[in-house]
């Protein structure tokens, strides 16, 4: 316990040293970091022109939802001097929430390998989970998330990334520990935040009707409609008007915005001809959810796993993109540890991980600053850091069908009633 502790005491600390120390201004500025959607700077500008009673969204800066803005106004006017601080207490509060959710995952995953023992083949012992195994997994959670460079730098820059990862943190606690009503609402607040996480309820709704059969399958809907609804209507009275609909979600979904990020769009955008524009739209934003359905039905018997990956996805395919929602999911990979043996490419992902994160920025200031490069040379490389976590997400997956199909047929291969070889052609 006094391990954790300290890991925590530790993680506020090198946020603050961050915070305070001259870097601090070139992570803020980085577009890695900071988006059109998540950059503290619009946020301040949308709350000076709140103040001054001058339209919000007519000006095309600021793209946060009205309460959001409502919130904002309070802490910059309240609490200026102690925003480092609410930033960092709420990285903690995530870091926290998933290491709840890595435990009480665990704890199912352990009544449920208790409950199938008997189906399981008698070699796959070596495959069986532990305590041990899952509770240091628990550690690794929290480690992961307070100690990834990813999300350190963007609670440094300060984005609203690191609420929105609290609300998502908040959300999967609620789901794994089988709380119908406040998953719906926390999913509500989620998806008015950003969009994309709307697709949460489909894992959600899966766990709980686990859990509670089919009597849990209305009420988180029915929270989430509700809540979402009352989220709208306060909106409108912060707002004055429905204006803020184009400013936030039609901004989310056409991208009108189109400065370098990590994700896909901006680019093919800027080199899109105007005629093609909305079809190619739609085929982008439609890569965000149509794996919804083919990985429910393979995933399941472990909705957690399929949060993860959604996510995941969502990070990938999401029109504004920032290393902060990457660094969310990859916090809750070490829950998986144990397919560790069955994945292939972790070296290359790694590998791929490492070699884009210190080019991105490379290859920006040679494409901006220096006018030696130009706009393929810092896309390449945010291709690469993209193909990295599709390799990454489907190795995961992958590891999982092998982990799955050994335990119940077994390790050995066996052709006609005879061992068998698996040889490549």
């Amino acid at each position: 316990m006094f391990g954790v502790w300290c890991m925590y005491v530790l993680g506020a600390g090198v946020r603050l040293w961050l915070m305070n120390s001259s870097g601090a201004d070139f992570i803020t500025k980085r577009v890695e970091f900071s988006t059109p959607l998540n950059s503290w700077k619009r946020v301040e500008e949308g709350v000076f022109l709140y103040s001054q009673g001058i339209p919000v969204y007519s000006g095309g800066v600021f793209h946060e939802t009205p309460l959001c803005l409502l919130v904002s106004n309070f802490l910059i006017r309240t609490w200026q001097s102690y925003l480092p601080l609410v930033f960092v207490a709420c990285d903690l509060l995530t870091a926290a929430c998933l290491a709840t959710v890595a435990a009480s995952y665990g704890r199912k995953q352990l009544i449920e390998q208790k409950k199938n023992v008997d189906k399981y083949s008698v070699d796959a012992l070596p495959l069986l989970l532990t305590s041990e195994s899952l509770w240091s997994g628990v550690a690794y959670v929290s480690a992961v998330y307070l100690f990834c460079p990813y999300t350190i730098a963007s609670c440094v820059a300060q984005t609203t990334t690191v609420f929105d990862n609290l609300v998502l943190a908040a959300a999967l606690v609620a789901m794994v520990r089988g709380y119908p009503l406040v998953f719906g609402g926390l999913v509500a607040v989620a998806t008015y935040q950003s969009f994309y996480p709307v697709c949460l309820l489909v894992p959600g709704i899966i766990s709980l009707v686990q859990e509670d059969s089919t009597s849990a399958l209305m009420k988180p809907l029915l929270s989430f409609l509700s809540s979402l609804g009352i989220l709208m209507i306060a909106s409108v009275e912060v707002a004055g008007s429905w204006e803020f609909l184009e400013a936030t979600y039609g901004f989310i979904l056409a991208a009108p915005d189109l400065t370098p990020n990590i994700g896909l769009f901006w680019y093919f955008f800027t080199e899109m001809f105007e005629h093609f524009r909305l079809f190619f739209l739609a085929t982008f934003q439609i890569n965000a959810f149509v794996y919804v359905l083919p990985l429910s039905i393979r995933l399941h018997r472990d909705p957690v796993l399929l949060a993860t990956a959604l996510l995941a996805f969502t990070a990938v395919f999401r029109s504004y993109p920032a290393l902060g929602d990457v660094g969310f999911y990859l916090a809750l990979l070490p829950m998986w540890k144990h397919l560790h043996p069955f994945m292939r490419q972790t070296f290359i992902v790694g590998c791929m991980f490492v070699s884009t994160s210190v080019l991105g920025p490379i290859m920006y200031n040679l494409w901006i600053f220096n006018g030696s490069a130009n706009a393929n040379f810092y896309f390449a490389v945010t291709l690469a850091f993209n193909t990295a976590q599709i390799f990454l997400v489907t190795d995961l997956l992958f590891a999982y069908v092998k982990w799955e199909y050994q335990l119940i047929n077994g390790s050995k291969v066996e052709v006609d009633g005879g061992p068998g070889r698996l040889t490549l052609q």
